[in-house]
């Protein structure tokens, strides 16, 4: 079973929040064309050659992003995407 879409068939671009670092958390993203606003950044983790976070964003969903840290131009990847149910 083939999967519906790979990462690379994503178009990503995220905008950094640089304090003491350069490009220290995502703050807002498109994806698709869309923009969307990064409510909270609910994890981080580092990989060997990547960084991941676990944001919620304002459309209330979630999703993991993840860095490639090893390239310099270090490229954004949508790793997963969760659906939230509407708050009632």
């Amino acid at each position: 079973m083939q999967p519906l879409c790979s990462e690379e068939d994503v178009k990503l671009e995220v905008d950094c929040y640089s304090g003491r670092k350069a490009d220290e958390r995502p703050v807002r993203f498109r994806l698709e064309g869309r923009q969307y606003l990064v409510e909270e950044v609910l994890d981080q983790w580092y990989g060997p050659q990547d960084a991941f976070y676990k944001i919620r964003a304002d459309d209330g969903n979630l999703y993991i992003l993840r860095r490639e840290s090893s390239s310099p131009e270090g490229a954004w990847h949508l790793v997963s995407f969760r659906q939230m149910p509407p708050e009632p």
